[in-house]
């Protein structure tokens, strides 16, 4: 069955489908006979799917909390990992960059900015790299019931921002421990979360929809996720890089969040205006971009799955 093809998978009941195709695709999710065809221009109506997404969204949470209770994360040892695991993971990367940089022994500020940088990439990488598979993990989901797919991605993202939730209380201890500044500049924390969410979830609804095509890319994408972290300013500080690399910073989707979340949490300062700017486009863009390209691609996923 080609592209251009119909495909037809539908459910019947006792009562005649309704009349025209143009009736029933406003109102697809609830018809009593589902018919899943390509649209004209590749999207569905953006107003009735952001209603019944919303109206589904219960959905996601709920898928979130059973795949948090799968991998046993809602037990006590579960939720130690979650913490654990980024903070050793943090003190292994202080201890190798102490080891290799030459001149002074690094403080305590530095340590602080690590792990506030590994809780934050772990809340990114840890959707993205969920994210990749909820579509093709769910096939039997995706061609016997009728819901906005966006959901799935949707619902790891939510599931990697309730684990990010705790490490936010241990970085406060670590915060407080080190004798960083406490002032209402930390408020700027909470947009900053806002746009690592975002990110998260338009990276997440890119790659799932690639997976679908590409089946290889959840093997690749711990690699390019590990590349990643080494390319965001993480275990070095933002000032510290050469200009010449500097321009890796504002190619990188959370290159500017991570430097604006160190000015906030570390240095105890508002991010400039242009770290806003670029922040937040990155976000938006990435958000817009990785959402169209789901929506766009999501009536074909039941040929491919």
């Amino acid at each position: 069955m080609t592209g251009s093809s119909l495909l037809r998978i539908a459910t019947e009941t006792s009562k005649p489908p309704a009349r025209g195709l143009k009736g029933r695709r406003p109102d697809e999710f609830n018809a009593e006979r589902q018919v899943y065809e390509p649209h004209r221009v590749g999207l569905p109506p953006i107003g009735p799917y952001m209603r019944e997404l919303w109206r589904r969204r219960e959905f996601a949470f709920e898928l979130a909390r059973t795949n948090m209770r799968a991998q046993h994360l809602d037990t006590v040892f579960g939720r130690l990992w979650l913490v654990l695991n980024p903070l050793m993971l943090a003190g292994v990367y202080f201890v190798l960059v102490d080891i290799i940089r030459k001149g002074p022994s690094r403080g305590e500020d530095f340590l602080a900015h690590l792990i506030a940088g590994i809780f934050a990439y772990y809340f990114v990488s840890g959707s993205v790299r969920e994210g990749a598979r909820t579509v093709t993990r769910r096939g039997r989901l995706v061609l016997n019931t009728a819901f906005p797919r966006v959901l799935l991605p949707v619902s790891s993202v939510i599931g990697h921002f309730l684990r990010f939730l705790p490490t936010l209380a241990i970085y406060a201890v670590v915060h407080l421990v080190t004798g960083l500044p406490i002032n209402a500049n930390d408020l700027f924390a909470i947009p900053l979360i806002v746009l690592f969410t975002m990110v998260s979830l338009g990276l997440s609804m890119f790659v799932s929809t690639l997976q679908v095509y590409f089946r290889d890319l959840a093997q690749f994408l711990p690699y390019l996720l590990r590349l990643w972290l080494y390319l965001s300013p993480i275990l070095y500080f933002a000032d510290e890089v050469p200009d010449k690399y500097e321009i890796f910073i504002w190619l990188n989707p959370i290159g500017a969040l991570l430097t604006a979340w160190s000015d906030v949490l570390i240095k105890g300062q508002a991010p400039s205006l242009f770290l806003w700017g670029v922040a937040s486009a990155w976000a938006v863009g990435v958000v817009i971009v990785g959402g169209l390209f789901f929506m766009s691609r999501e009536r074909d996923f039941a040929v491919r799955l």
